[in-house]
């Protein structure tokens, strides 16, 4: 029998509508065999980050949150985006936790995810996403981009059109065949 992992999912955002908290929300419904835990990047606010503000202290709330990562054996991360890249709050909370552990990440896979109100589904930030989180100890194994969120989730329901839903569910199913051996 496989021991149950600790699966934390997050919305890279800090509104308090986020589609994409909402989306890694229903994402982690799919973990039902493991313990998981939806975390609110409100509860991470830091300052902007600056090598004087560095100077003076490194923010609580950046340690809680690398904690948190720590804390997880698979990381599920939908990507929120604006003006084609990472939310500002987001990229600070990142670059303050960078400066306590370059490899952030921890090496735990992870199921990038995102989506937006329009048909791009904020593929810009997943991709730089792509990019950028490997140096910073991110395992991404697998991704997925749902476009036009309102018109393609309904929250009783999830994804709505069967096409994207069995794309995303198929995209979970390889997520979890490649991490089996987790933990």
């Amino acid at each position: 029998m496989e021991k149950k992992k600790k699966v934390i999912g997050f919305g890279a955002s800090i509104s308090s509508t986020s589609i994409n908290k909402s989306f890694a929300s229903y994402a982690l419904e799919f973990f039902k065999e493991d313990e998981v835990e939806l975390i609110d990047l409100n509860d991470y606010l830091v300052p902007i980050f600056s090598v004087d503000c560095e100077k003076e202290n490194c923010p609580e709330e950046a340690k809680a949150f690398l904690a948190k990562l720590k804390e997880a054996d698979v990381l599920i991360c939908s990507m929120a985006e604006h003006n084609r890249n990472w939310t500002t709050a987001f990229k600070n909370l990142f670059d303050w936790c960078s400066r306590l552990d370059l490899k952030l990440l921890q090496n735990k896979p992870m199921l990038l995810l995102s989506t937006s109100p329009g048909g791009y589904a904020a593929q810009n930030a997943l991709n730089i996403a792509k990019t950028i989180f490997p140096a910073f100890g991110g395992n991404i194994v697998q991704t997925f981009s749902l476009p036009k969120f309102h018109e393609n989730f309904a929250a009783e329901q999830g994804i709505i059109p069967d096409e994207l839903r069995m794309e995303f569910e198929q995209a979970l199913a390889q997520f979890k065949e490649k991490i089996k051996e987790v933990n």
